[in-house]
């Protein structure tokens, strides 16, 4: 277990409405959470922060439209990852000209 030395901050935004199952639009942390976050530990916090980000996410992806894609549309988009199992390809990458190391020692 790692120590703790700081206490976790609020994720309050200041967006305080809520939304149709009750969680804050801002922080998305339920009524009870918001209740009762000074008398949560370190821990329990940490917890409510990670429910708000699953709820979030979950928000997010419910407004998306869902897209159904054929194997060939996924293989003919361009920002597709290569596999590694398929042959290096044959593009030249230009090297960055606008870095400088020169302060840099070795």
């Amino acid at each position: 277990m790692q120590l703790e030395f700081f206490d976790v901050p609020s994720p309050c935004v200041g967006i305080c409405q809520s939304d149709e199952k009750g969680h804050c639009l801002g922080c998305m942390r339920s009524r009870d959470e918001r209740l009762d976050w000074k008398a949560f530990n370190n821990d329990e916090k940490q917890k409510v922060i990670k429910r708000c980000i699953q709820r979030k996410k979950r928000k997010k992806n419910l407004h998306k439209p869902k897209q159904v894609q054929t194997a060939t549309a996924l293989e003919s988009e361009v920002d597709m990852q290569p596999s590694l199992l398929d042959p290096p390809s044959k593009t030249q990458t230009t090297p960055d000209t606008d870095l400088d190391f020169s302060e840099f020692e070795l």
